[in-house]
């Protein structure tokens, strides 16, 4: 039986660089987005250059029923994902009061519930493979507080902990699960979320294929957490050893229009 690897949110940046990345490797793919069309013209581009086995399902990850629905599918067509990655996100920024209760429950469900419903449907479903694994995608944000991106950053913040949490529950069970922290990255998520920045703040953005390489590499060494770019490591070594009360001052400031 053919193994595939199955990326959510795979239509457009760190999602799509990855599905180039596994593929160009040699892993059927498993494609999975919220808009359909987008997603279809990603599979149709993709199986023009790259000799694998690519299947594709829309799915929205903000509803559970979606979720269950796409693995019930993946099921009855017998596809057996070695691989999970958890990609899919999105994001809200403004003061906390001014932003709609749904944007930011829906945040909740696509970033926290989703990734969490995923993994128990599908680790049981990777265990039976041979070194299968998960990649959960959370950002240099899940080290520090974030004014005027509160809810993104608490959500990242459980992304990072529930990864490396369930990475010593599965240390015997040659699973490898990891946890990529991206810093700034030239997507459409920043445009999507309707972030904006101090115009003293000029973040080095990296492009989303170095990213994902990045992430690759990682994963297939088994690194636990994965942070791509000298920045982002200086960075978050800083989130590390700053006290949450400045760094909140700091990162107020940043996100400041």
């Amino acid at each position: 039986m053919k193994e595939y690897v199955l990326i959510t949110g795979a239509s457009s940046g760190i999602g799509y660089d990855l599905a180039c990345i596994f593929g160009e490797n040699n892993y059927n793919l498993i494609l999975v987005a919220r808009n359909e069309k987008k997603l279809n013209d990603i599979k149709r581009k993709l199986s023009n250059k790259l000799k694998v086995d690519i299947r594709a399902f829309q799915c929205d990850l903000a509803y559970s029923e979606d979720i269950e629905n796409l693995y019930s599918k993946i099921l009855h067509e017998n596809l057996k994902v070695k691989y999970l990655i958890n990609n899919a996100g999105c994001g809200s920024f403004g003061k906390f009061d001014n932003i709609d209760i749904k944007t930011d429950l829906n945040l909740i469900d696509v970033n926290v519930r989703s990734i969490t419903h995923m993994m128990k449907l599908f680790i049981p479903v990777i265990r039976k493979t041979s070194n299968g694994g998960v990649l959960n995608i959370a950002s240099t944000a899940a080290f520090s507080p974030g004014p005027y991106m509160s809810v993104y950053y608490a959500c990242k913040a459980y992304v990072i902990n529930i990864t490396e949490a369930l990475r010593e529950e599965f240390k015997e069970d040659n699973i490898k699960i990891c946890v990529l922290c991206p810093g700034p990255t030239n997507t459409n998520f920043q445009v999507n979320a309707k972030v904006t920045k101090n115009s003293k703040v000029k973040p080095i953005l990296m492009e989303s294929r170095k990213v994902a390489e990045i992430a690759y590499r990682g994963f297939m060494k088994n690194k636990g957490v994965i942070i791509p770019g000298y920045n982002n490591k200086i960075l978050v070594t800083l989130s590390k050893l700053l006290p949450n009360k400045f760094l909140c001052k700091v990162i107020k400031r940043a996100n400041s229009n």
